[in-house]
């Protein structure tokens, strides 16, 4: 059971337009949510985090001053602000738009207008990062579980390994392509693979690929991180061997979930 609660999260709210500003802020009070400061740019938003650090940052996509991609990117830059979570919150649909964000590791990009179930998913990925509950498998000593991690994204490859770090998993190895991870498989053995679709040089697919066949490993579970909408390409990777496929973001209680699934096999 978490120590935190929703209630308890502190939120800073980056919203250029105050009807939009006191809307979300409505919202989030809803949920439960009894700390939210808001401002309008990215800039204010910033320096208000020198001297305050927010247990959630929740950003409009289009700010006066910035984007939300270059926000989030300042934060994963800075030491203190690396692993504050952040909620995207725009109506922007476009993939090449949103695929910045993705790969900067958030727990949620909700749409406008977006639903209470929606918003407390999200509060509740928040509160998993912030209080993480072990994985617990009966049959299994975490200490022991060796995990790959691969994504050309050194931001996506940090999240996932603290998300997985958060659940007890502590021997994690990392690799910014398919290629770097083919390498490292030849010489050392995994007990899990988690590795991005959309990589240069050799991606997902073509990894997976070299796993079942080239090395003929049909055992390893293998996880897909992905926001890969083709539907055609996603379903070339579930026939090449993929043990599960999630979303990015992704929601560390549902990967804890399918981590005890794949390695309970």
């Amino acid at each position: 059971m978490h120590r935190i609660d929703i209630t308890d999260l502190s939120i800073l709210l980056i919203e250029p337009s105050i009807p939009q500003l006191k809307l979300i802020q409505r919202q989030l009070k809803g949920a439960g949510v009894r700390s939210v400061e808001g401002v309008d740019s990215g800039k204010k938003a910033l320096t208000l985090m020198e001297r305050f650090q927010p247990d959630l940052v929740a950003s409009a996509m289009y700010l006066p001053d910035m984007t939300a991609s270059a926000l989030v990117h300042a934060m994963r830059s800075t030491a203190t602000l690396r692993d504050v979570p952040f909620m995207l919150i725009s109506s922007e649909t476009h993939f090449d738009a949103l695929e910045s964000i993705r790969q900067a590791g958030v727990v949620a990009i909700l749409p406008k207008p977006f639903g209470l179930d929606e918003l407390r998913q999200a509060l509740r990925a928040t509160v998993d990062l912030l209080d993480p509950q072990e994985l617990e498998l009966s049959h299994i000593d975490l200490d022991d579980v060796r995990v790959l991690v691969v994504d050309d994204s050194s931001t996506a490859r940090h999240y996932v390994k603290k998300v997985l770090t958060n659940m007890g998993i502590t021997r994690i190895s990392t690799a910014k392509d398919g290629r770097e991870a083919a390498t490292i498989l030849t010489n050392q053995e995994f007990d899990l693979i988690f590795t991005d679709l959309n990589m240069p040089d050799m991606d997902g697919l073509q990894l997976v690929e070299y796993v079942r066949q080239r090395l003929g490993n049909v055992d390893v579970p293998i996880i897909m991180v992905t926001s890969e909408q083709d539907g055609t390409r996603l379903a070339n990777v579930e026939r090449a061997g993929v043990s599960a496929m999630c979303d990015k973001p992704f929601d560390p209680n549902s990967v804890r979930e399918m981590l005890a699934r794949v390695l309970k096999h």
